[in-house]
């Protein structure tokens, strides 16, 4: 969904319902792929990942709401152009959720997002690689 369609809908529903918990239940699947710079060393990717895999730990409500992370190197003979080293996979049960682990790009109001995340993205920045970061969502409603 174009960033655009994203800000309109906040703007429809309004923050509060946008980032709430049971907004639009279902399975969110929340893809990154990372491109590192060529300097970046086995111990700092390392700690990328552990910090990453730390997230699932965040808690919203006095709960964890990340339904899950998992991650790995690439490995595929497959390569697309990229060439990006690390995938993440991100489960969520809701968009809600989700629209509350990413914040920015399409809102920045800090009481509505997950400053651990947001703290995450400003640590991982200097070590990828222009245009390092690609990032896929989709979303499989409940019946």
């Amino acid at each position: 969904m174009p960033l655009a369609d994203l800000k309109a809908e906040l703007a429809d529903v309004g923050i509060d319902r946008f980032t709430a918990s049971d907004y639009r239940p279902g399975r969110t699947t929340h893809i990154v792929l990372f491109r590192y710079r060529p300097d970046v060393t086995d111990a700092q990717r390392s700690k990328i990942a552990r910090r990453f895999h730390a997230l699932a730990q965040t808690e919203r409500n006095g709960e964890p709401y990340i339904a899950s992370i998992r991650s790995g190197d690439q490995c595929s003979g497959e390569t697309a152009p990229g060439g990006h080293d690390r995938a993440f996979i991100v489960m969520f049960r809701s968009l809600g959720d989700r629209n509350f682990y990413v914040g920015e790009p399409v809102f920045s109001d800090r009481e509505h997002l997950d400053i651990a995340h947001a703290e995450f993205k400003e640590f991982v920045g200097p070590f990828l690689a222009e245009d390092g970061a690609l990032v896929f969502d989709f979303h499989e409603p409940d019946a």
